[in-house]
């Protein structure tokens, strides 16, 4: 496995290994093929100089990121003619610089740890953990994603994302020397992770809570959805399915629409609250929209998710608060749009949102309970659900038209299944073109509607599990494993016999 740096067979096999790795994410889920893929990269790894391995993991993200984000060309090719243009731009500075990550985690943790594979799963678990916090953050494409869906994934109630993105490459890393010993305890830890899932599945369900949700998918294609020759008919499509009787004997105790579902503004027409809460026959209504609100001489708009009550009330507001860079604002905005005419992709109300404050608890009543609010993108950072106290259950709203058909909206849903169990609370995720989905406390789906078709889902809302070791302390189990590792390495380069 030795070569010389950097020879371009090797620059090939390091991307190559970085684009099968990506079979893991969603849609395809083949972590059976991802996995033996990270192994021969860190086995690359393990090998001759720091610079060497900080080549190899810069290519093998590249390869990764490139492949697994290929969703991110679609926002550009909603207005083709204004956009397109930037979408290879995009895919490129995104794939090479996340990849800029793996770079530096292979790069250090070959330089400061004579147990190469030790200082490997350090030094990417360390990185990993700073792309999901530093610059807003920006956690998609986790290594550990490639268990989403499989018993493995319960792991992540107790360590979180980093701590079993830690075990993933400790598994790769353990089995990268390529003898039998080491493969048999790199196949003995994911091994030991799946009996343990299994185990935690193979437990009781918690008891529901008797609550029937109606997940409303109008199935608004992105580039129609804000034309306003179009606004009336997808305005008529939610209030239809809002109207639709329940099935025989049953009921319906809140109505979701997905973000920014209103193709109105509600300052403009003050009749809509009543209007909605008529349709659902007094019904709560959860719904995403735009709002306006005047600070000074500016105007500022804001991604929000209003509950309405009878009579068009207003009973709880939340407004997004963990915005998408260059798709809700644009970092140098001004700027940006002078010289290069870009502006925010999913924003209208002056081409920018303003964040709200922060995370919130929504208390709709003793019958509907304390709900979590996520907008789109925030369902994406375990750290968007630490708020004071304890919710009852989790609510996303999103629009995943930007995203495409292929897989940017599955790899999204998937990791809103990682945020359910998490929490050990269950997760109704409603979606403009799908994924619309029940998601229960153990982050398996109940409930789910055809991808990219319009309708509704009347689904009961699962029960609530005690919160487990994630859901209380957060990043510190995935931290403390983390030093742990590090100063085992370090205590192996300093040993004389190291």
């Amino acid at each position: 496995m030795r070569a010389s740096f950097p020879e371009w067979r090797l620059a090939l096999a390091a991307l190559g290994l970085g684009v099968v790795m990506a079979a893991g994410l969603a849609p395809l889920g083949f972590w059976w093929l991802a996995m033996p893929a990270l192994v021969l990269v860190m086995r690359l790894g393990l090998d001759g100089s720091a610079g060497r391995a900080a080549w190899i993991g810069w290519l093998a993200g590249v390869g990764y990121f490139g492949a697994g984000l290929n969703w991110i060309v679609e926002p550009f090719m909603v207005d083709a003619a204004h956009d397109g243009w930037m979408a290879p731009f995009a895919l490129f500075f995104m794939a090479t610089g996340l990849a800029l990550f793996w770079c530096l985690g292979f790069g250090l943790g070959a330089r400061l740890a004579v147990r190469r594979g030790a200082g490997l799963v350090a030094g990417l678990t360390a990185t990993e953990f700073l792309r999901g916090y530093i610059l807003t953050g920006f956690p998609w494409a986790l290594p550990s994603h490639v268990w989403i869906g499989t018993p493995v994934a319960q792991v992540d109630a107790l360590v979180g994302p980093f701590g079993l993105t830690l075990l993933t490459l400790a598994a790769a890393a353990l089995a990268a020397p390529l003898r039998w010993r080491g493969i048999g305890l790199g196949l003995a830890l994911p091994a030991a992770g799946w009996a343990y899932g299994a185990w935690v599945l193979a437990q009781p369900d918690p008891a529901p809570r008797g609550l029937t949700l109606r997940l409303v998918q109008p199935n608004a294609p992105q580039d129609a959805k804000w034309d306003p020759d179009h606004a009336q008919f997808f305005f008529d499509r939610l209030m239809t399915a809002t109207a639709a009787p329940p099935a025989p004997g049953g009921k319906v105790d809140l109505v979701i629409w997905p973000e920014t579902a209103l193709p109105y503004l509600i300052e403009d027409n003050p009749d809509l609250p009543a209007m909605i809460s008529g349709a659902a026959h007094g019904v709560p209504v959860a719904l995403g929209l735009q709002r306006i609100a005047r600070h000074g001489a500016d105007v500022l708009g804001f991604n929000t998710l209003d509950v309405f009550g009878s009579g068009g009330a207003l009973l709880a507001s939340y407004d997004k608060h963990h915005l998408v860079p260059f798709g809700e604002y644009v970092p140098l905005g001004d700027l940006a749009y002078d010289w290069l005419g870009i502006r925010a992709f999913a924003a209208q109300v002056g081409n920018a949102y303003t964040p709200g404050p922060g995370p919130v608890l929504l208390d709709l009543g003793p019958a509907l309970g304390k709900v979590l609010p996520l907008i789109c993108y925030e369902a994406v950072f375990p750290q968007d659900l630490r708020v004071r106290g304890r919710a009852d259950w989790i609510l996303q709203v999103t629009n995943d038209a930007w995203f495409g058909t292929l897989s940017g909206p599955f790899q999204h849903a998937a990791q809103a299944r990682l945020r359910a169990i998490e929490q050990g609370l269950p997760l109704a995720r409603v979606a403009n073109t799908g994924v619309t989905e029940m998601i229960d406390a153990r982050g398996r789906i109940t409930a789910a509607l055809p991808f990219d078709t319009d309708g509704f889902l009347d689904v009961a809302l699962p029960g609530a599990l005690p919160a487990p070791p994630y859901a209380r302390f957060g990043e510190v189990p995935a931290l403390l494993l983390l030093a742990a590792l590090g100063l085992w390495a370090i205590r192996r380069q300093s040993s004389p016999s190291a």
